[in-house]
């Protein structure tokens, strides 16, 4: 039984030779036509290759329905929109997939750390970089950018002590990381938004060292401060004793002088006129019957020194 006659059964009817070619010819070019054009999804750009030459057209095809030679040419989608690259260690024990990052501090401690990377590709920049690798964006990642990743991770985090790194330099050493991947990876295209240091897991050791350490540092600031008050309390008594004695000093001072001028001024005739000026005139009040301070001489003039 020939083609002709299955599909005429098929059909319910035998159908010409000639249709038939025509039909198939007809399906034939719609699959191919179908074939020959390329939706570029938004948020992507696409990469003309010409399989002809493996020349690849520089400028980058924007979104939309795009036209090729089937077998000759060719369009590579990369996204464009912002990604993000997370680095962690794997969830469970013994997983064959943890992509944490290790490097060693200063003091040649180990440390591991999670970390993650946001970025956008320059549209511009994009068929330099599959020129560059020939490979997909994950593939870029997983790769490239993950290992340009732990080696500045590893120059920067190795010229720090691992307490610092932990603690008060951590957010230096973040903006330090994020600022040379930039540089690195401008070249092809990359745009960072953002570098996180998620976690960090230093040896246990160290970690009961830092804590240690800190217990001390919190001590021994307690002890100072507790030392501080005892003598600023000292201080304040000190000066307070040394108020009271200035204030009794200078009051003695000034009753010193005060009777100095006081003692100066009093002269036999001033008594006498003291007294002339208290009497009454009564000799009983002075228990005599003379009149006294007559004759004397004294009275009303001036004393002499």
């Amino acid at each position: 039984m020939n083609q002709n006659n299955v599909v005429g059964k098929i059909l319910g009817s035998k159908i010409p030779k000639q249709l038939l070619a025509i039909v198939v010819g007809v399906i034939v070019l719609i699959f191919l036509f179908s074939r020959s054009f390329v939706y570029v999804n938004p948020g992507n750009v696409g990469i003309f290759v010409n399989r002809l030459n493996g020349e690849i057209d520089t400028k980058p095809l924007e979104s939309g329905f795009k036209f090729k030679l089937i077998g000759f040419q060719d369009i590579v989608e990369y996204p464009i929109y912002m990604q993000t690259l997370i680095l962690s260690k794997a969830s469970t024990e013994g997983a064959n997939y943890n992509e944490e990052i290790n490097v060693n501090s200063i003091e040649g401690q180990p440390v591991s750390c999670d970390v993650s990377l946001s970025f956008e590709l320059d549209p511009t920049k994009v068929p330099a970089l599959y020129v560059t690798f020939r490979q997909n964006i994950n593939e870029i990642t997983q790769g490239f950018v993950k290992q340009t990743i732990r080696q500045i991770m590893q120059q920067v985090v190795g010229n720090v002590q691992v307490a610092d790194f932990i603690g008060r330099a951590k957010s230096s050493i973040v903006t330090e990381v994020q600022k040379e991947i930039q540089q690195r990876l401008n070249k092809y295209g990359f745009v960072i938004k953002q570098f996180t240091i998620n976690e960090i897991r230093p040896p246990e050791t160290v970690l009961k060292a830092i804590e240690s350490k800190n217990i001390m540092s919190q001590e021994a600031l307690k002890s100072k401060n507790q030392l501080k008050k005892v003598q600023f309390e000292a201080q304040q008594q000190v000066e307070k004793a040394v108020g009271i004695s200035t204030s009794i000093l200078t009051e003695a001072q000034s009753q010193s002088e005060a009777n100095k001028i006081l003692s100066k001024s009093i002269t036999p005739t001033l008594v006498r006129y003291k007294a002339i000026e208290k009497w009454s005139g009564k000799l009983s009040e002075i228990g005599s019957t003379q009149m006294p301070f007559v004759g004397d001489k004294n009275i009303g003039t001036p004393s002499k020194k």
